[in-house]
């Protein structure tokens, strides 16, 4: 039997259509998933000191408030930012190239100088880096700067999932009791995943 050139005409234009619209439908399928997926942060905090503790946070409660997954995981240094009381959080101005900063009081033209402090006054001074961690947090008071533990608690309302390193914890002798409520302890390998599969991750 002979082929029905009618069909195969047919055939030959079902596949031509095909090949023109398959291309468009799986861009347009890949394009609404990608708009449809929630986007994710991941955060490694290994910093304890006041002025570090201010970028993780405003960070994730930022990107939560977007409506992204956020993911924090706290490690070495960065525990100190996990602890109830972080009232005695410092700022180290030693080594610190931004620093110290102007100072947050006094006339304009006071307040406009740059204080470049040799780092062997910074290191020889008893109690210098209690005097920069005063001006940090009168500059933060002058600006109306949420503090530290306001920044914590919106990010936990916010649903920033906070991870505590464990071997951290384990290494430094700390207990889970000495943190605040609300934390995951896990190690690298729990996190890893995390970040790997994260739109965008920062290490500070």
């Amino acid at each position: 039997m002979g082929t029905n050139p009618e069909i195969t005409n047919i055939e030959d234009i079902v596949n031509r259509r095909l090949a023109e619209l398959l291309p468009q439908k799986i861009e347009e399928a890949l394009r609404e998933r990608e708009e449809a997926k929630t986007p994710s942060l991941a955060i490694i905090a290994t910093k304890g000191t006041l002025d570090w503790a201010y970028p993780p946070f405003i960070l994730g409660s930022t990107a939560a408030a977007l409506g992204w997954d956020v993911t924090i995981f706290f490690t070495f240094y960065g525990l100190n930012l996990l602890k109830k009381d972080i009232s005695d959080l410092k700022v180290s101005p030693l080594g610190n190239p931004g620093m110290p900063m102007k100072m947050p009081f006094g006339p304009d033209w006071f307040k406009g100088i740059n204080w470049n402090i040799p780092n062997l006054i910074q290191a020889g001074v008893p109690g210098f880096e209690t005097v920069a961690t005063m001006l940090m947090q009168q500059t933060i008071k002058n600006n109306g700067v949420a503090s530290i533990q306001e920044l914590r608690e919106l990010s936990q309302e916010a649903d920033v999932k906070f991870i505590a390193c464990q071997m951290t914890v384990d290494l430094f002798g700390f207990h889970h009791d000495d943190f605040i409520s609300g934390l995951d302890y896990a190690g690298a390998a729990t996190f890893l995943p995390v970040a790997q599969q994260a739109d965008v991750t920062l290490f500070m």
